[in-house]
């Protein structure tokens, strides 16, 4: 898997910095941008942007290359599925508690009508 997913010496440094690092400031990205009631597409953009800033901290802290396609492409990516599922289940959560007589829980990332009475 070196040299695909990451390109340190140890997995632990891409799970540090890309998975929990990266990840969590992912969600918390993408929950601010949702219970702003602002569009996913946002939400992307700053993922994007937060790619660059996860690449930084590999290339300052532990020597990885700063401008790698490859490796920001799979930074991104693993960004983007947290970020996501981030931006999903505070809209979810939002809906159902907003318009509680409009929709009901559906899951952690989904909504559904509430059935008429």
């Amino acid at each position: 898997m070196q040299g695909i997913l990451y390109e340190e010496s140890t997995i632990w440094l891409f799970l540090l910095v890309t998975v929990v690092m990266g990840g969590w400031a992912a969600w918390m990205m993408a929950r601010g941008i949702a219970l702003g009631w602002r569009p996913y597409w946002q939400c992307v953009l700053a993922l994007l942007l937060l790619g660059v800033a996860v690449r930084f901290i590999h290339f300052a802290l532990f020597e990885g290359t700063f401008l790698s396609p490859h490796f920001y492409a799979v930074d991104t990516v693993v960004l983007l599925l947290i970020g996501s599922a981030g931006f999903r289940a505070t809209r979810a959560r939002q809906m159902t508690t907003q318009y509680r007589w409009l929709y009901e829980r559906a899951g952690l990332f989904g909504w559904r009508p509430r059935a008429s009475a």
